[in-house]
């Protein structure tokens, strides 16, 4: 019989405390809520469309990069929920780190540069205690941003305002957790467990799927996320075609957004060919051309998430404050 690979001993790690790590981004930076003076015009046509979805009971999806948390739009996510504009918000394992330091300490983000020099990178001790709560979550058999939403909550951790797994678990609206196994500080630690995350973030799947299957007349908006929201949004439109079909029924009258900085043509319903580097970007040939081909429509900004999600929340908050006049 041939003999198991070595694999790395955890036990040999060393930490250090929240407290001691140089933050980059603080409660400080979370920007206030105030409308904007400008607005690009697709997010006035992305509102209507958020405003009819919400009348005919579709889904209506964001879907974000870690980035958007860095961003400092926690407050204009949280309106958006506390509205019942939103129907999910779906997150990669970075943002759930983000949001949950945050709410914990007030403070994240750390300067990969200067702590991979040193190895210190991603050792933190507080924030080891998600791989605790996911641990629980996998016997509980909760989902994953439910967990630790519900652990932000109940715990009261001292800026649970500002936390968006929190206001999801608040509000019963699922926060999504779609993570790879490696990419994430977490993954460093001695306590994590792989089995866990793999099935309380597959319970997440499972429950972004269910939301998907609401999407005819809906919307989907991905801010920031270049390979995990298109390629989770794609698997789970597959499977709810899939299903839909088998009940004669259509899912492709939607909308679809993509809010990124990379500088698209003003074409964006052509899908690039494979010799340009752009055919790569998979928000653009996932979100924008191939699933809205048949009957959907697609949008693109470009633009700072600090930017762009305060102006759909002015086109959103404006229709509405209108339609009470």
């Amino acid at each position: 019989m041939a003999s198991k690979p070595p694999i790395f001993d955890r036990s040999q790690l060393e930490f250090a405390p929240l407290k001691s790590r140089e933050h980059l981004f603080s409660i400080d930076n979370i920007l206030p809520l105030k409308r904007s003076s400008q607005t690009n015009k697709a997010f006035a046509v992305i509102a209507d469309r958020i405003q009819k979805a919400k009348k005919a009971n579709a889904s209506v999806i964001l879907m974000m990069g870690a980035h958007v948390i860095r961003s400092g739009v926690q407050r204009y996510l949280i309106d958006l929920m506390q509205q019942g504009y939103l129907s999910c918000i779906a997150m990669n394992g970075a943002g759930l780190i983000h949001d949950f330091e945050l709410a914990l300490i007030g403070a994240t983000t750390e300067s990969v540069a200067r702590y991979i020099k040193t190895g210190q990178f991603g050792f933190w001790q507080e924030t080891a205690q998600i791989n605790d709560i996911v641990h629980t979550a996998w016997k509980d058999q909760l989902g994953l941003g439910e967990a630790v939403g519900k652990r932000i909550e109940e715990e009261k951790l001292p800026y649970r305002n500002i936390s968006i797994l929190a206001a999801g678990y608040r509000l019963s609206i699922p926060i999504t957790v779609h993570v790879g196994i490696g990419s994430d500080i977490v993954h460093q630690h001695p306590n994590c467990n792989g089995a866990a995350y793999g099935a309380t973030s597959y319970t997440d799947f499972l429950r972004f799927a269910k939301v998907m299957e609401t999407l005819e007349k809906g919307v989907v908006m991905n801010f920031g996320s270049a390979v995990t929201a298109p390629e989770v949004y794609l698997k789970t439109l597959s499977m709810v075609r899939n299903t839909a079909r088998q009940r004669q029924m259509n899912i492709r009258n939607f909308t679809t957004l993509v809010c990124d900085l990379v500088d698209l043509p003003a074409n964006i319903h052509k899908e690039a060919s494979r010799e340009e580097f752009a055919y790569y970007f998979r928000p653009w040939k996932s979100m924008l051309v191939r699933t809205t081909a048949n009957g959907g429509e697609s949008y693109y900004v470009r633009g700072m998430h600090r930017e762009t999600i305060p102006q759909l929340w002015s086109e959103i908050t404006a229709i509405s404050t209108d339609a009470c006049e």
